[in-house]
């Protein structure tokens, strides 16, 4: 099984990007080698979309908001590895 792929797209415009190498500082520090890659890619119109391969788990256009890091880590959690303890990120 090959490990899967998160990818964030952010706008540019907005300057969203710090968020996305944020967000994907924190998914790596918690999943390691759980996860074959994260990619940023730049988008424009205030996207700011998160996909685990080629679902789409987070879209700031439909919730109004940008993920939590501990959402966003759950969501991730809950597709790859059900069982796994996030610690603190869980409570």
């Amino acid at each position: 099984m090959t490990a899967p792929r998160v990818e964030i797209t952010f706008c540019s415009q907005c300057r969203f990007q710090l968020r996305a190498g944020w967000l994907a500082q924190e998914l790596l520090m918690t999943f390691g080698d759980d996860l074959g890659e994260v990619a940023l890619k730049p988008g424009h119109g205030g996207i700011f979309e998160v996909r685990l391969g080629d679902e789409l788990i987070f879209s700031r256009r439909e919730s109004g908001r940008f993920p939590e890091s501990k959402e966003l880590k759950q969501l991730i959690r809950d597709r790859i590895d059900p069982q796994r303890d996030l610690g603190h990120s869980d409570r």
